[in-house]
């Protein structure tokens, strides 16, 4: 029988400035996004949907959750392989369209990590592994949309 697990998170709506929803332009997109026992994320909309840059939107969170969930299998395959990394570093990026309802969806999203290996990298072999942790990412399996990997290997001493 499958393992479950369950999360929890609070979302307060702090962009009412008075007037609620009374029309588009008559409140904010910031909200407080909560975990209990952690820090608070600053979430707003996107600038393009009336959002503050300064705060996190959800499109970039689900990015950066692939970026982590793919980072956090390949190091454990690494480590499982006798692999040794020493630093890994990602700069995804993802692309959504808007549809013509007014919704959208993303296409695809990309990482690019560089890693450097201890030792002599082979390519293959870690070419398999990255593939592997797609796979295994538990955010990417439950995507509709392509989550692609285009990673460098830097040898590192040792």
């Amino acid at each position: 029988m499958p393992t479950s697990h369950h999360y929890t998170t609070k979302l307060t709506w702090t962009g009412n400035s008075g007037s609620g929803t009374k029309t588009y332009s008559s409140s904010g997109r910031n909200h407080i996004i909560s975990i209990e026992g952690k820090d608070d994320i600053a979430g707003s909309s996107d600038p393009a949907f009336r959002g503050d840059k300064s705060r996190y939107n959800p499109e970039e969170l689900l990015v950066a959750s692939l970026s982590s969930c793919h980072m956090l299998w390949f190091l454990h395959l690494c480590s499982a392989a006798g692999i040794v990394v020493t630093n890994y570093k990602d700069e995804a990026k993802g692309t959504m369209i808007e549809t013509a309802d007014g919704g959208g969806h993303f296409t695809e999203v990309i990482l690019y990590p560089v890693v450097t290996i201890e030792g002599k990298a082979d390519k293959e072999k870690l070419d398999a592994l990255q593939h592997e942790a797609n796979k295994k990412c538990f955010i990417a399996a439950s995507c509709n949309f392509p989550v692609r990997h285009e990673a460098r290997y830097v040898e590192g001493e040792g």
